[in-house]
């Protein structure tokens, strides 16, 4: 039954990573045409711009969970590298408990907030031209969080089970 919540846990974070992924080439040609059209034409849009952004965004926080699964995070590797398996292991369930768990969680709360006033008065752009979406855009920090929850509970949980497998094999090598 574990093992089924963190594969589709580790499913969901998959799935959206490769879906966010593809944003990056929409943000490449956006930002293509968004020279042509200032240096070509002459031609300058906020909107297109600030589209850009959202974008960023969206790949940036919706596609971190995604690269904590695949464990491309930022990493102050100087000893874990180094590790066996099993203090690998104990260092990410530590980790996760005492530092990912606790951040998300705060970080979360915070934004509710947050969130909600920019969903109150349905925030815009405060540019002429600009997208009036500010409200999702900062939608996205929540959802952030949750979906970095559930992928930090997952890794807690297939560490946990790292550890017990290296026990039994040391027991049955024993």
């Amino acid at each position: 039954m574990v093992n089924k919540h963190v594969y589709l846990a580790e499913a969901i974070s998959s799935f959206t990573g490769k879906c966010v992924s593809w944003l990056t080439l929409v943000m490449m040609l956006l930002t293509c045409l968004i020279v042509l059209l200032r240096y070509g034409f002459n031609i300058g849009s906020i909107a297109l711009q600030e589209s850009v952004l959202y974008l960023h965004a969206l790949v940036f926080m919706l596609g971190a969970a995604y690269t904590f699964k695949d464990d491309e995070h930022v990493r102050v590797d100087v000893f874990y590298r180094t590790f066996t398996a099993r203090k690998k292991a104990w260092v990410n369930i530590l980790g996760g408990l005492f530092f990912l768990l606790p951040v998300t969680l705060y970080t979360g709360y915070l934004s509710i907030e947050y969130v909600g006033a920019s969903w109150r008065v349905l925030e815009t752009s405060q540019e002429p031209g600009g997208l009036p979406f500010i409200y999702l855009l900062k939608t996205l920090i929540p959802l952030m969080m949750v979906s970095l929850i559930i992928q930090g509970i997952a890794d807690i949980i297939k560490n946990i089970g790292v550890l017990q497998s290296s026990s039994n094999t040391s027991v049955d090598q024993g």
